[in-house]
């Protein structure tokens, strides 16, 4: 019978650790920073299409603290089940002047940035899905800044802004 209750404290242990690992890795993810991969021709050259582990940061997005230049991790307007990586270039009330579509003519387009929204485009204008097919941005979607890439070793903590 003693065996048995030690066996079970034990077992008891040992899942009370498991879970305050997770309860804290749930946490740390959604609250704080995690990883994220960015790939895709879209950030060209500032990050590589194959793909970078970037780390994203949440503080700076709930104290709303991002500005223009940052990168963002945003969730996307056209798939809400995708975030892409960007970068902002426009806040609330900035006057932004773009190319409509720099492939196939020069006509620029200039808008002001409506309140509680950003605007946001791809390093590599002739390759991204950005602001200039969706619109500003309700800020509420930007789920985090990154701060640092990971992945590949040789451009580890760079983004080469």
């Amino acid at each position: 019978m003693v065996q048995w209750r030690s066996i079970a404290k034990e077992a008891l242990d040992r899942t009370m650790i498991v879970t305050k690992f997770l309860c804290w890795l749930h946490v740390t993810n959604t609250y704080i920073c995690a990883p994220t991969l960015g790939y895709g021709p879209s950030m060209l050259p500032t990050l590589n299409m194959s793909g970078d582990v970037l780390l994203g940061e949440h503080i700076s997005v709930m104290l709303g603290k991002v500005g223009r230049g940052d990168v963002v991790l945003v969730r996307s307007p056209l798939n809400p089940r995708k975030t892409v990586t960007k970068r902002i270039v426009g806040m609330e009330g900035d006057r932004v002047t773009f190319l409509m579509d720099p492939r196939n003519n020069d006509r620029f387009q200039t808008l002001v940035v409506p309140k509680g929204h950003v605007w946001i485009q791809g390093d590599n204008t002739y390759a991204s899905t950005d602001s200039r097919h969706f619109g500003p941005v309700p800020y509420g979607l930007i789920q985090g800044k990154v701060f640092c890439r990971v992945w590949p070793p040789d451009g580890f903590g760079s983004l080469g802004q």
